[in-house]
């Protein structure tokens, strides 16, 4: 009681925000106290940081909302006026004492964490992960302890990465018995006094992660170039600066908000247990999974967590990359087929790899060259070999344009009628069918979002009884079963499988309700995925570099490849140019590197040209830095083994352009920057870069975004 009214005696005098400060058990600055914030002397902003840390230290994290403390906790007792001990609170299981999980540094560049069960540890930035004890995941890819560290890669272009303790079963021990196998465990990796705080917060089933520092060279050569250094690691201001901030900072990482990390959905999880669990099964040999879904759903993010969980169960996984736009393992405009062995913990530009098959399709898009895009995905799945599980991504133009009356008119409605009803369908979905019926998939997962445009549900009944923009529908057949005359007559099998003709007998559809936050609209999302596809083209470009710890050398100071005009012939995939033009666009140029059963050899002059676009093997991409005239050679800047060049004998040019970041922003170049200029006039003939395309008008009708134009020299590097 005598408490109590020293306490309203002492109220008048003291500030009502600090009162109201005090008295809350939330540590968090409203937004009142922030304003008065500024308005404190130094000495008030001392006391309230050191009031902060002292509940830091306490258990409580003041930067987060849901972390809770007393205020009697952080306060220190005072002789003259002892108040009232507070009733204690249940003590919550596991260390109590630090903050959830609690990090400490482990020397250099190298930090410590504690997981407690089904604990997760956010973070954005790149590190080398070592699980010293337990086990954990990171993107649905499980690590032990006693495996090898894995590189991982949280970008803020993408969701943040979590590292989440998870279960693992172990023999029945005492926590003693527990407590001696880690210190045992941990003696090779940790010293004295890092085990001594590992062992003192020790809980059991709890896993313990060693984080380390990684540089490589790729990474290194991503953010060099301006603009592109918040890719991973973004500096903010913060009220507190402690041995965990200084720890991971060390690192090279942060910790984030668990809000920020990746989240998947119910149905998500459903659909991905139920795709391993067939794909790990024997009876069902190895299934065929196609992932459709309009754009910006989580499609890519969901293949990449697909591909780790089979990983945890089955040594290999194939993927076959049909999105031109966005691809995951190579740089964009490629139809591919991979083999992934090691798991994807990161974003694209961060693995790039190469493919078992690989096609240069050329563009990002297969608007108005379907039956291409179709023939270059019927020459790249003739390559699958059935041996593993093969995933396979779509692009996101998939939007139907039709009404939902008209679509259950058609259904309802006997065939011969349904036939006459006019179905305004997008031709990207009328195309997705047409894979469909190709790829013959065991499973097809569809996406689905609230704020996606309408996409009807690719049932096998629909798939049957819709026309796809180069097959009809075989709706007649009872069992739904046909067989794929115009499409399999071109596809090479093993002989065991010719004998028995390709029948698509149905697929299940597994429909995922995707609940993705993001912050494309149809203003900005050419331009975002614009940029991703920059940083695939400077991932893939990184290769180049020495390996670490060897400095970065910019692209000008690395020795070219020289090829001969007569060596290889050339080919504009996007556009018509003129013969007597065709160095100039080849000049400074993203060009594949790819291989035609036609001989090109014998001929004495060059450059030879190539009449059509062929189908064949691309082995790689490279920059034509330049042309030397005087002597008729090619100089090509390319990764690629010198053994895999010797098998190159054509190149092809598409509308994949080489970042202007790689032009502008070159290190070491003193006058002119090449190929740069802004005397440029757009109404000269050919000075546009739609003038010589190979598209409809409705092609030419949609927004071009400008860009500063390149002057290319036919005889400069």
């Amino acid at each position: 009681m005598a408490d109590s009214q020293l306490i309203v005696k002492r109220g008048p005098f003291r500030s009502t925000w600090l009162r109201a400060r005090k008295t809350r058990t939330q540590l968090v600055l409203s937004r009142r106290p922030r304003r008065r914030l500024g308005t404190l002397r130094w000495c008030g902003r001392r006391r309230l940081r050191r009031r902060l840390l002292q509940a830091q230290a306490a258990g409580a994290d003041w930067r987060e909302s849901g972390c809770l403390v007393s205020r009697a906790a952080t306060r220190r007792p005072k002789s003259a006026a002892p108040s009232r001990a507070p009733a204690a609170a249940p003590a919550p299981s596991g260390p109590a004492s630090l903050p959830i999980p609690p990090v400490r540094p482990a020397g250099p560049g190298r930090a410590l964490v504690l997981l407690p069960l089904e604990q997760g540890f956010t973070f954005s930035g790149i590190c080398r992960v070592t699980c010293l004890y337990g086990q954990v995941q990171v993107f649905g890819f499980t690590i032990s302890q006693g495996q090898p560290a894995q590189e991982v890669f949280s970008a803020y272009t993408h969701a943040r990465l979590t590292i989440n303790a998870v279960h693992y079963s172990m023999p029945e021990k005492s926590k003693k018995e527990m407590k001696r196998e880690a210190r045992a465990l941990l003696r090779s990796h940790l010293n004295r006094d890092d085990r001594c705080w590992l062992m003192k917060n020790f809980s059991p089933l709890c896993s313990i992660v060693m984080l380390e520092q990684l540089k490589t060279s790729t990474v290194n050569f991503l953010v060099s170039h301006p603009g592109l250094s918040y890719v991973f690691v973004q500096e903010s201001p913060t009220f507190q600066i402690n041995s965990e901030h200084l720890a991971l900072r060390s690192v090279g990482i942060r910790r984030e908000k668990k809000k920020n990390g990746l989240r998947l959905t119910e149905s998500a999880l459903s659909a991905m247990e139920e795709l391993v669990t067939v794909s790990c099964e024997e009876v069902d040999g190895c299934p065929i999974i196609l992932v459709c879904g309009s754009q910006d759903v989580g499609k890519s993010t969901f293949n990449r967590y697909l591909i780790n969980q089979l990983l945890n169960s089955i040594s290999c996984v194939d993927y076959l990359e049909c999105d031109l736009g966005q691809t995951e393992f190579t740089p964009p405009g490629c139809i591919s087929l991979l083999n992934i062995t090691e798991p994807v913990l990161g974003p694209p530009f961060t693995h790039q790899r190469t493919p078992q098959k690989m096609v240069y399709y050329g563009k990002p898009s297969c608007k108005n060259n379907y039956e291409n895009y179709i023939e270059i995905i019927k020459y790249v799945f003739s390559s699958y070999k059935r041996e593993s599980p093969l995933i396979v991504n779509t692009m996101g133009w998939v939007s139907a344009q039709l009404c939902h009356l008209l679509l259950a008119a058609r259904h309802c409605l006997m065939s011969a009628l349904a036939a006459c009803v006019p179905l305004l369908t997008d031709k990207g979905l009328l195309l997705l069918v047409d894979l469909i019926r190709l790829l013959c998939p065991s499973h097809v997962v569809q996406f689905s979002s609230g704020r996606s445009k309408y996409m009807p549900n690719l049932t096998p009944d629909y798939v049957d009884d819709v026309d796809g923009l180069y097959t009809k529908s075989k709706s007649r057949v009872r069992n739904r079963g046909f067989r794929l005359a115009e499409f399999t007559e071109n596809l090479e099998f093993a002989d065991e499988e010719k004998e028995s003709p390709v029948v698509f007998t149905g697929h299940k559809l597994m429909c995922v309700q995707s609940d993705f936050a993001f912050r494309k609209t149809p203003r900005n999302r050419e331009s975002h995925n614009k940029v991703l596809r920059d940083l695939a083209v400077l991932g893939y470009l990184g290769q180049l570099q020495p390996p670490v710890p060897k400095p970065l050398c910019p692209l000008h100071g690395l020795t070219p490849y020289q090829v001969p005009f007569n060596a290889v012939a050339l080919r504009i995939i996007h556009a018509d140019v003129a013969p007597t033009h065709i160095l100039y666009a080849v000049n400074a140029s993203w060009v594949g590197l790819c291989k035609i059963l036609d001989d090109v050899r014998g001929y004495a002059h060059g450059p030879i040209l190539l009449a059509q676009t062929p189908i064949c093997d691309c082995l790689g991409f490279g920059i034509c830095r330049g042309i030397d005239m005087e002597k008729r050679l090619y100089h090509i800047l390319t990764p690629v083994p010198p053994e895999e060049l010797r098998n190159v004998n054509c190149l092809l040019v598409g509308a994949i352009s080489i970042p202007q970041c790689v032009f502008k922003s070159q290190r070491g170049l003193e006058g002119t920057i090449p190929y740069i200029t802004t005397d440029y006039n757009c109404k000269l003939p050919g000075a546009s870069e739609k003038v010589g395309a190979r598209e409809t008008k409705e092609a030419r009708e949609e927004k071009v975004h400008p860009k500063p134009k390149l002057y290319r020299k036919a005889n400069g590097r």
